[in-house]
C-alpha cells in the first residue's frame, strides 16, 4: 500500500528519534528537511515537474501574495518570510496561482493538497462523456416487431448521449428497391420526429446501403 508523506515522515521521525542519545529529536527542521526531501523524490518519479505547482524552495519568486493556513490573506510578502511561516507550523509554501504578479502562495499540507486535486480531477474526467456513434442495421423488408425493438435502441442511443447511424442494407438484386429503404428510414424520422432527436444527415445513399444520422438536442 502507498504510504502518505506524512507517514513517511512520521517513520523516518520515529527512526531519528531512536538513533539519537537522547531518544527525541525537537528540531522541526529536520522534519522539514525530510518532507522536502520526500516531495523532491516524489516529483522526480512522476517526471511531471511542468504540472507541478511551485512548492517551498523552488518559488524563485522575491515576493508572494500570501495567504496562511488558516485561510486569511495575509496581503503581498517576502517568499523569506513565508517559508518562515510555513516551517513555524510544520506545513509547505505552494503556489496555487503562478499567473499573477506576485505570484498568490498558501500555506498548507502539500501531501493532502495533492490528494485533493487528483481526486477533483478524477471527478471531473467521471463527468466527462464521450459521444460515441452507434450503428443499427435494418432490412428494409423488416417485420414489425423488429422494427419497434431498433427503433427502442435508437431512442436508448440518444438518451445516452450518442450518435446514431441507421443503416438500411440493400443486397444484390435489393439495389432496385432503394426507393423503400428511403421510405424505412424516413420512417424511423417520423416515428422519431418528438423525441429529442436531431436528424444531422437525411436518408442518402451510401454505397449499397441508405444511411441516416441522428444525435441527440442539445
Amino acid at each position: 500500500m502507498k504510504q502518505t508523506i506524512n507517514q513517511i515522515i512520521k517513520r523516518h521521525y520515529t527512526l531519528l528519534a531512536i538513533s539519537t542519545e537522547h531518544g527525541i529529536i525537537k528540531n522541526v527542521n529536520i522534519l522539514n528537511n525530510i518532507r522536502r526531501i520526500i516531495i523532491s523524490n516524489e516529483e522526480k518519479i512522476a517526471g511531471k515537474s511542468k504540472e507541478k505547482p511551485l512548492i517551498n524552495e523552488k518559488i524563485r519568486a522575491k515576493e508572494v501574495r500570501l495567504i496562511d493556513a488558516e485561510g486569511n490573506n495575509v496581503g503581498v510578502v517576502p517568499t523569506s518570510k513565508a517559508l518562515a511561516m510555513a516551517e513555524e507550523a510544520d506545513l509547505d509554501l505552494v503556489v496555487i496561482s503562478a499567473n499573477q504578479a506576485p505570484p498568490v502562495a498558501k500555506i498548507l499540507n502539500y501531501g493532502k493538497y495533492k490528494y485533493e486535486l487528483e481526486k477533483k480531477a478524477k471527478e471531473a474526467k467521471k463527468k466527462q462523456h464521450t459521444i460515441d456513434i452507434k450503428e443499427v442495421k435494418v432490412r428494409y423488408k423488416i417485420d414489425t416487431h423488429d422494427y419497434e425493438v431498433r427503433l427502442k435502441s435508437i431512442r436508448k442511443f440518444i438518451s445516452q448521449g450518442n450518435k446514431v447511424k441507421l443503416v438500411v442494407m440493400l443486397r444484390g438484386r435489393e439495389m432496385q428497391h432503394s426507393s423503400l429503404a428511403i421510405d424505412l428510414a424516413n420512417r424511423f424520422i417520423a416515428d422519431l420526429a418528438n423525441d429529442p432527436v436531431v436528424v444531422e444527415k437525411k436518408p442518402m445513399i451510401e454505397g449499397r446501403n441508405i444511411t441516416s444520422w441522428f444525435a441527440p438536442q442539445n
